[in-house]
């Protein structure tokens, strides 16, 4: 897993500069490339809006976050989803294409809501803070949701998942972290793919089970453990399980 500072992405975020994303997400992909990886995921969402220069020059195949989230809506049958993470992902087209590709339906926070969830992400529970009326906030986009048409939400945020999840959202949830946690694992040890280079699975480059190692640049700890038990992961190293690698260098965890 390579993680870098959370602030250089950021600093990419507020001035547009998706191509300064994408080259940061490449400086990672090679590093795991060198270690061993069969293939990448990327658990931030929002980064995601650079894959157009990340896929091109790629030393390795990625799952994409939101077409793992969209192949899940379909298969559960839900037509109209709502989208929720930050202002950033929220105002592109990430989750859009990949649902309109599979004939799915969508609808954004409004505005006010847009600023209010990127708030509650960036300003606390990036920092590990949670509080009620966060999780009050929430629910409230996700009623209004509701009321016009959604049958689902996703959580489209690594930390949305510390504050909301089927038990206490008017819709039920689609959360991205769990879901692309679960897909790279199918991906590492059956081997099964579509054709594509990124996609929602991607073929193998051999037979046999996988190393997929992680990029992300959000730091919260207790996201990145969400995501291991997600998978099944945590604590286990059974035979077959995909490798996962932790670089004790700087910069990275």
């Amino acid at each position: 897993m390579h993680t870098p500072s959370l602030a250089g992405y950021v600093d990419c975020l507020n001035r547009g500069d998706w191509q300064g994303v994408a080259e940061l997400m490449l400086a990672s992909a090679n590093k795991l490339a060198k270690m061993g990886a069969d293939f990448l995921i990327c658990p931030d969402n929002t980064i995601h809006q650079a894959f157009a220069y990340v896929e091109p020059r790629s030393p390795l195949p990625w799952l994409h976050i939101a077409g793992v989230v969209a192949a899940e809506a379909a298969l559960r049958g839900f037509k109209r989803i709502g989208i929720t993470g930050t202002r950033w992902l929220v105002d592109s087209e990430v989750y859009p294409e990949k649902l309109t590709a599979r004939g799915l339906a969508y609808m954004r926070p409004n505005n006010a809501e847009r600023d209010e969830i990127n708030r509650i992400i960036m300003d606390e529970l990036v920092y590990g803070v949670v509080k009620p009326e966060a999780v009050a906030y929430f629910q409230q986009v996700m009623a209004r949701m509701k009321d016009e048409g959604c049958d689902a939400v996703v959580l489209g945020c690594t930390e949305i998942p510390l504050i909301m999840n089927d038990t206490n959202s008017p819709l039920p949830t689609l959360d991205s972290t769990r879901l692309l946690a679960r897909a790279a694992l199918r991906r590492a040890v059956q081997g099964k793919a579509r054709q594509g280079k990124t996609a929602d699975l991607i073929p193998l480059r051999r037979s046999g089970p996988q190393r997929c190692l992680v990029t992300n640049p959000i730091t919260s700890p207790l996201a990145v453990t969400v995501m291991v038990r997600a998978a099944g992961l945590a604590g286990q190293r059974q035979r077959g399980m995909a490798t996962w690698r932790c670089a004790r260098r700087q910069g990275t965890v």
